[in-house]
């Protein structure tokens, strides 16, 4: 069984994020499944190099794994020639030139998103990569999941028609960290600090849009600070500076709408914490993180309005599970595998840091459309900033 070593410098696999989902349930399941398989079946192993700023939790996370090599030099591990691919996690606001510097050490560049504060700065990074001729690729973890992956089948198969709207619902109720600790960082509340929900999760819903139903042509959104008040992790008070609801329509290319709700301030009463539901003129199909559901034209039933008699229908049961057909990994697993075969093969991947200005700039126009009070169309927010 041919194999090689492709070492990875990962920066930012202290934090949540970083050590979960890269480090342990992608880097570290990759080792032990005997690493990546590429289309010459080949074994491609990882050989991970920690890096961050803090040298107490690089050791901790080192001897936890057994992991040989971390350093809080970037310089240095940048300069190491037998390090081929930069992987940052970091926060938003250092990702930028830690970025561009891994870029100019001819490294191969997968990032976290959004991979820069702004569009201006993403596309700068995206145009500096192409120069360098380095693979370039930002988390899209969602098209991964085992639910997306049955609703593209669905899509693929032409299961829907004419795709006429997408609703979407996310989120779960985050603690103030006063009485019971919080589940993200406090730097996700505060604006200054590169956090809000529209700058988190409409990088998201650009891609899983653009892959399901049709590009972002405009936006009309609301962003909301419901918790004005928040306790970070020394228990000390701060205003959330930061939106933590935001309420979007989406108009389509192809005619579609989307409606997608994301908030941090919201019970769940649903059968997973993100859930799309995708109405077409032949079925219609509703799909979480694993489970995809579906109802088409020929079993539609049909139901009749009167608020006088109870329900009459059991109308979570006429829907039909749409089958595995496959063992599906852990979503970041699976693309940080086609990143690295992309690598090995010189090949373009597919949701590069171009793919990642286009989310910022949704982000960026659906802040602009709350703060205005009006739709915005993409096509003017990407004109100004050229």
């Amino acid at each position: 069984m041919p194999t090689s070593t492709l070492r990875v410098a990962l920066n930012g696999v202290t934090g949540r994020m970083g050590y979960n989902q890269h480090l342990v349930r992608s880097i570290l399941a990759i080792a032990d499944q005997g690493g990546v398989v590429t289309a010459d079946g080949d074994h491609v192993l990882l050989e991970p190099v920690l890096v961050g700023r803090n040298p107490e939790k690089l050791a901790t996370v080192a001897a936890r794994h057994g992991l040989d090599h971390w350093s809080t030099d970037l310089d240095s591990v940048l300069a190491d020639p037998t390090v081929r691919v930069y992987f940052d996690a970091q926060a938003t606001s250092a990702r930028e030139s830690a970025v561009r510097a891994a870029i100019a050490a001819g490294k191969h560049v997968y990032a976290e998103k959004p991979v820069a504060s702004s569009a201006v700065e993403a596309r700068g990074l995206a145009e500096l990569a192409d120069a360098a001729g380095v693979r370039h690729g930002v988390v899209h973890d969602k098209l991964y999941l085992p639910g997306l992956v049955k609703l593209r089948r669905l899509v693929t198969g032409g299961f829907f028609g004419r795709i006429l709207s997408v609703r979407g619902e996310f989120g779960y109720w985050v603690f103030e960290g006063d009485w019971q600790t919080a589940q993200r960082p406090s730097w996700n509340y505060r604006a200054e600090d590169g956090g809000g929900i529209v700058t988190d999760m409409f990088c998201h819903w650009n891609y899983v849009l653009e892959d399901i139903a049709g590009a972002v042509r405009a936006v009309t959104a609301h962003a909301a600070t419901h918790i004005p008040t928040r306790w970070d992790e020394g228990g000390q008070s701060y205003p959330a500076t930061a939106d933590d609801a935001a309420y979007g329509i989406f108009e389509l290319e192809g005619g579609a709408v989307a409606q997608i709700n994301s908030s941090w301030c919201v019970r769940v009463h649903r059968d997973e914490l993100v859930e799309f539901q995708v109405d077409g003129t032949e079925g219609s199909a509703v799909a979480g993180l694993r489970d995809c559901r579906v109802q088409h034209r020929s079993h539609t039933p049909r139901p009749v309005w009167n608020p006088d008699l109870p329900p009459q229908e059991p109308f979570r049961h006429q829907w039909s599970p749409v089958p595995e057909n496959a063992q599906l990994p852990n979503g970041f697993q699976a693309q940080w595998e086609q990143f690295i075969r992309d690598v090995v093969a010189g090949t373009d991947h597919v949701h590069d840091f171009h793919s990642g200005v286009r989310g910022i700039r949704l982000a960026e126009a659906g802040l602009l459309s709350s703060r205005e009070g009006r739709r915005v169309e993409l096509d003017d927010v990407a004109a100004a900033q050229r």
